[in-house]
């Protein structure tokens, strides 16, 4: 599953980013394989926001679809 179809309020683990580019710039934000988040919202046709203790981080839809997660319990 990708990231654009994350629920509000389930936790997530990024399993891979396929773009490398991506990857690279996502990391210096903190989003890495093997993170895990709680999908905070997700605003219809809007980005996807995710949450770690008290930093939250907005992902638009389009990136959001580069990224591969699964939920954790």
């Amino acid at each position: 599953m990708t990231l654009d179809k994350a629920k509000k309020g389930s936790k997530v683990k990024i399993l891979n980013i396929n773009d490398k580019e991506i990857k690279s710039q996502a990391i210096r934000i903190g989003l890495y394989e093997g993170a895990v988040f709680m999908c905070s919202e997700r605003l219809p046709g809007g980005p996807v926001i995710l949450q770690n203790k008290l930093q939250e981080i907005a992902i638009g839809r389009g990136l959001a679809t580069n990224i591969v997660i699964e939920g954790v319990k």
